[in-house]
C-alpha cells in the first residue's frame, strides 16, 4: 500500500450559533481540519491487521479512504432468526460451521434475534456473517469496542482461530490497544505516532488466563447455565458439580453423574456448558480434561455423549477420547451407560476416556 495523505476540510455554514463559537474561541477554519499522513506497507503475505489508536487520530477516516469497499460498521438484522440473517448463499451447513469457529456454539442462540443476544455475542455473529460473505477482504471498524475487556480479549482470539482457518484477509480498526495481544495481527498501523509494524514471523502467543475449576455443593448455579445447553435446561440434583472460572469470572460448568446399576466404576458426564462469552479458546477442552483425569485416576471409568457439533468434532480430534458410537441415535444401541439420553434421533457420538491414548 503507498504513502496516504488525506485532507478532510469542513466549511460549516456561519449560522449564529457557529459565527458565535468561532468568535468567542478565535477559530479559524483551518482549525477544524484533519490531515493524516502516513504508509501502511503490508506484507506480501498476511491474513490479520490492525489499525488502532486513540480516538480522533484518524482510524476511520484512513479505513474508510484506503479499504472503502471492504470497510464493515454493521449488518442489517431484521429476521427473527440469527439463522436467518446470515447471507442467502449460504448452506445451514456452512453456517453452523461458521458459527462453532467464531466461538457462537450454541445453538439455541442461532435461533434468537440479534438484538437480544450479548454485545459479545453480536461481536462474533457479525464476523461470523462477515466470513459467509464472498468478499476476500474485511475491515472491521469499531472492533470490539462495545464489550467488556476481558470479553474482548478472548473473543479476539477466538475470532482470530476463526480468520486464520479461512481464506480471508481480517483488519481491526479500534481504539483498543489490549486486543493485540489476543488477535496476534500480521502487521499493526498505530495512528496515534502514524506508525507502521510488521509482526510477522514475531513468535505468537496469547496471554496466559487465570483457569481455575471449583467443585460447589450449591445446586442453584445451574440457573446461571441453563439456558446455554443446547438441548435441555434439566439438570439432576444427584449429579457432582463443578464450575470453571477465568480470570475470576464464571465461565464453564460440568457435572458428573454415576451409573453404578449399568457397571460399577462408570462416570457420565451429565452437562457441559461453557458461557457464550468464553466459548472459543478451549475452556471445555479444558474443563473435560480435568474432570476425566480426575475420575480415572480415582478408578473409575470416564464417557461422555453428546450431539453437539463442536464438542463431537473437537472430541474425535483428541487421542485420550475414543469414539465407540457416532451416528443417529435411535435409543436402542448395546452401548453400556450411553443408551438412555435425550438425543434421540439426532446426530450423536459416545466416547469414552482412554488415559495417555492407550486402552
Amino acid at each position: 500500500m503507498p504513502n496516504f495523505d488525506i485532507l478532510r476540510e469542513s466549511k460549516p455554514k456561519k449560522t449564529f450559533r457557529v459565527s458565535s463559537v468561532m468568535g468567542k474561541f478565535d477559530l479559524q477554519t483551518e482549525h477544524i481540519k484533519e490531515h493524516f499522513q502516513g504508509n501502511i506497507d503490508m506484507p506480501e503475505k498476511w491474513q490479520i491487521g490492525l489499525i488502532v489508536g486513540n480516538s480522533g487520530t484518524g482510524k476511520t477516516t484512513i479505513a474508510k479512504e484506503l479499504f472503502e469497499d471492504a470497510y464493515v460498521t454493521k449488518f442489517d438484522y431484521k429476521a427473527e432468526t440469527i439463522l436467518d440473517d446470515m447471507p442467502n448463499s449460504a448452506s445451514v451447513d456452512s453456517i453452523t460451521k461458521i458459527f462453532n469457529s467464531v466461538g457462537f456454539s450454541s445453538p439455541p442462540s442461532w435461533l434468537k434475534p440479534y438484538a437480544v443476544l450479548s454485545n459479545g455475542q453480536k461481536m462474533r455473529v457479525d464476523l461470523a456473517n462477515a466470513l459467509l460473505k464472498e468478499d476476500d477482504l474485511i475491515v472491521f471498524d469499531e472492533f470490539t469496542s462495545v464489550v467488556d475487556r476481558n470479553v474482548a480479549k478472548i473473543g479476539s482470539y477466538a475470532m482470530q482461530k476463526a480468520i486464520r482457518k479461512s481464506d480471508k484477509q481480517f483488519i481491526a480498526v479500534t481504539c483498543h490497544h489490549d486486543v493485540q495481544d489476543w488477535l496476534l495481527p500480521d502487521w499493526v498501523f498505530n495512528t496515534d505516532s502514524m506508525t507502521f509494524q510488521i509482526l510477522e514471523g514475531q513468535k505468537k502467543n496469547r496471554p496466559g488466563v487465570k483457569f481455575e475449576i471449583f467443585q460447589t455443593r450449591d445446586k442453584s448455579i445451574w440457573r446461571i447455565f441453563a439456558k446455554h445447553h443446547y438441548l435441555s435446561h434439566s439438570h439432576n440434583n444427584a449429579a457432582h458439580t463443578y464450575v470453571a472460572y477465568v480470570n475470576n469470572q464464571v465461565a464453564g460448568f460440568i457435572s458428573i453423574l454415576h451409573l453404578p446399576n449399568k457397571k460399577p466404576n462408570l462416570k457420565k458426564v451429565h452437562r457441559l456448558v461453557i458461557l457464550p462469552d468464553y466459548q472459543g479458546i478451549g475452556i471445555g477442552g479444558r474443563l473435560l480434561d480435568f474432570i476425566a483425569k480426575k475420575y480415572t485416576d480415582d478408578k473409575f471409568v470416564m464417557g461422555i455423549t453428546t450431539s453437539a457439533p463442536s464438542l463431537i468434532f473437537s472430541l474425535k480430534r483428541h487421542i485420550d477420547w475414543k469414539c465407540y458410537f457416532f451416528g443417529r441415535n435411535t435409543g436402542k444401541q448395546k452401548m453400556v451407560g450411553f443408551n438412555k439420553t435425550s438425543t434421540k434421533n439426532r446426530i450423536t457420538a459416545a466416547f469414552r476416556y482412554i488415559k495417555n491414548g492407550t486402552k
